[in-house]
Order: structure tokens, then sequence, then C-alpha cells
């Protein structure tokens, strides 16, 4: 028994050797190591894209790693029934949740971006309530207060009421405050060191492009009727140009958020990877690169302090023209209606 315990063990052992790649003599090549340039990319493109789990890095090197999608996993599920977890593909790794989807799955988990909305939304609360001081006459008794009334005058008088009119203007001048307020929040806060900048990411964009889009349906419903706004579609020519007109006019309603949405992603995204790319100059060059790409990147961050203002702005003023297209869309078979019957 023992002699065929042995030929058995030698049998394995020699199976097991035979599997064994064999090395050839002599010098052996070394692992193809990614260059400075690749890994700097893949660095870069790993900061501005969004994740299942939110970092924060320190600059003396570490990273606190908080799985946000993980402490919610009933979020997620088959489209029938039951889990899913789908692995995400490299070339997806930007865009998991349309990754999960494709694969069966509704992903309703937090992402970071989704975590920096809560973080930017939670500090716009705060200046809220520290900014709603006012004495018995109603006069505001602190800055911030006083910051905040002109804020929101500034978007009512100089944003709404012209692009509106007078009349419709209250109507709509708490959704187009709340954007910008809401906007201005979350691109600052990508500007601190390890966050993340929501409105860098389509999703996000896409989501605050589609808000508008509905409330200018609806607006102009509400104010041509559903028959006037139909007709509009048709651009007033003959009904044997209608094949024509139609499509073109049904295409220009999704131009306006399509503009909105790219306009935003593009300006945010291409700002913070300018930084990135100019601090990475000392890892790419050398170390004496640190003077030059921190003299380059300090002006730009400070630009995009503006570009954050500016770009919330911009959204919220474009959004109040589509808005005001949409009420003027009723006014317009008004003044119509009033001129025929002028004419008669």
């Amino acid at each position: 028994m023992k002699r065929y315990m042995l030929m058995g063990a030698l049998a394995v052992a020699a199976l097991a050797r035979a599997e064994e790649p064999t090395v050839e003599p002599g010098p052996q090549p070394s692992p193809v190591k990614p260059d400075a340039k690749t890994e700097v990319a893949d660095t870069i493109l790993e900061h501005v894209s969004d994740a299942e789990e939110f970092e924060l890095e320190f600059p003396w090197g570490g990273h606190l790693a908080f799985p946000v999608a993980e402490w919610l996993p009933f979020l997620e599920w088959e489209r029938v029934e039951g889990a899913c977890h789908a692995p995400v593909p490299a070339s997806m790794a930007a865009f998991p949740s349309v990754a999960r989807f494709q694969a069966g799955c509704w992903d309703f988990r937090p992402t970071k971006a989704v975590v920096s909305m809560w973080l930017a939304s939670a500090l716009l609360f705060v200046l809220l309530f520290f900014g709603r001081k006012r004495d018995a006459n109603g006069v505001p008794r602190s800055t911030m207060t006083h910051l905040v009334e002109v804020l929101v005058l500034f978007v009512r008088d100089e944003i709404v009421v012209p692009c509106i009119g007078k009349k419709e203007a209250p109507r709509y001048t708490i959704y187009l405050t709340s954007l910008f307020f809401f906007l201005t929040f979350v691109n600052w806060l990508g500007l601190i060191p390890g966050f993340f900048t929501a409105t860098g990411t389509l999703a996000v964009t896409a989501a605050l492009a589609v808000l508008t889009f509905l409330l200018t349906q609806v607006a102009s419903i509400r104010s041509a009727g559903l028959g006037g706004y139909l007709k509009h579609l048709t651009g007033g020519v003959p009904f044997f140009l209608w094949p024509i007109m139609i499509p073109v006019e049904v295409i220009g309603l999704f131009t306006k958020p399509f503009a909105l949405l790219v306009r935003l992603f593009a300006n945010m995204l291409g700002g913070h990877m300018s930084i990135f790319f100019l601090l990475s100059l000392v890892f790419v060059w050398h170390w004496a690169a640190g003077a030059l790409s921190l003299t380059l990147a300090v002006p730009i961050l400070i630009l995009e302090m503006f570009v954050g203002i500016l770009q919330a702005y911009i959204f919220t003023l474009l959004s109040a023209v589509f808005i005001g297209q949409g009420v003027a869309m009723g006014h317009h078979g008004h003044e119509e209606h009033g001129h025929e019957e002028h004419a008669h």
C-alpha cells in the first residue's frame, strides 16, 4: 500500500511540474510598466469620472473611501425580480449605472456625484437658514441675509422678469432661483480639494436640462392651451408643408435642453481637467516643474470660481429664456386673434 501511495504522489508531482511553464535560460524581459503620461491620464480620468464610492484624498497622502453604493444595496434589483450584481466593463467605468441598466438592472444606488449634490444641498440649506434673520419689520439683520436677498432679487429682476414677463415671473421665480443657487454651490464644491464636481458628469446636467424642458412644455401648454401648443408645432404654414415643419419644430424642442446639458458639462469638466493636467507636470517632467505648474494652476483655479457662478447664471438665464418663449406662445396667439378682430 505504501508503495502505491508513493507512486501516486510521484505521478501528481510530475503532472504539476509538466503544467508549469518552462523558463528558458538567460536574461528575462522585465515587465512592461506604464509610463508617467499614461498613469497621469488614467488618474485624471478617474478623478473626473463618476464612481460608486466617494473618496476624500489628502495632500499628505492617503484617502478615505466611502462605498456609498454598497450602503443602499436594496436600490439595485433586476427588472424582473431579485437582486442584480452585474459586472461593470472597463469601457463603461465612467457610467456604472448605465452599464448595469444595459445588463438588465435597475440601479438607483447613489454615486459620488449624487453624494456631492447632497453635500451642496446641505450647505445651501445652512446658508439659507442663517440668511433668514430679520427684525419685526422685515428688515435684514445680518450680512448673510443681505447677500441672499441681493442674489434673489438679482435673479428675479435681471433674469426672470425680463425673460418671462412681470405677470408670469412670480410663478417661475422659485424654480429659477433654486436652480441658480444649487448650481453655484455644486460648481464651487468641486473646487475644494478632495471633492467632486457633480456638474462635470452628463447624467447630472442631463437631469437638470430635462427639468427645464418639462417645465418649458408645461408653461407652453398652460399659456397657449393644448390646441395652441400643437398648432405651434406646425409653424403656421399650410397643411401640405406640415410633414416638413413638424419634424423641424420637434427637433427644435430637444436641441434647447441638449445645448444646456452640453454647455454646462463641457465647461465644468474642461476647467477641472485643465487644473489636473497643469498639476501633473510635476510627475510627467521633473519635480522642478512644480513651481511652474502651481503658478499656472492657481490663476485657473481662481478663474474656475468665476466660471462656477457664471455657468450657473448662464444655465438659469437660458432656462428662463426657454420658459419665456413657451409663455409667449399663448400671448402670440392672443395677439394674432386681436389683430384679426381689429381688421374685421
